[in-house]
């Protein structure tokens, strides 16, 4: 039984796992909105918003979480300045759902759902 376990799986061992959700959540950041499919849109949703709000809330005063950001997104300085520095205070009166995903159609090739995934 899958009771308590709601992460998907995407056919790969974890450290894969969380390296594809880490680099999905590095490039949100720097492009600010990308393309991909429905299912890694929904999976990377609560970890990018759960960043956002560590920076919001922190705004860059408390060393630990800005290192506990930092370890997250595997010691990438510059997304985590932006992070902090450009992403974060726009949302400052934001109480959650900072990200945005918008349902495309299929893709042509094998048919996945594809989304759109955005900060608002």
């Amino acid at each position: 039984m899958r009771h308590g376990n709601n992460k998907r799986k995407f056919g790969r061992v974890r450290k894969v796992r969380n390296a594809l959700v880490n680099s999905l959540a590095l490039n949100l950041i720097v492009r600010e909105k990308i393309k991909t499919t429905e299912p890694k849109a929904k999976e990377l949703r609560p970890f990018i918003e759960k960043l956002v709000t560590q920076a919001k809330e922190n705004k860059g005063k408390n060393a630990a979480t800005r290192r506990l950001v930092i370890s997250k997104l595997s010691n990438r300085d510059r997304e985590v300045k932006k992070l902090f520095e450009v992403i974060a205070p726009k949302y400052v009166d934001r109480a959650g759902g900072y990200t945005r995903i918008i349902k495309l159609g299929a893709r042509k090739s094998d048919g996945a759902k594809m989304a759109i995934i955005e900060f608002v």
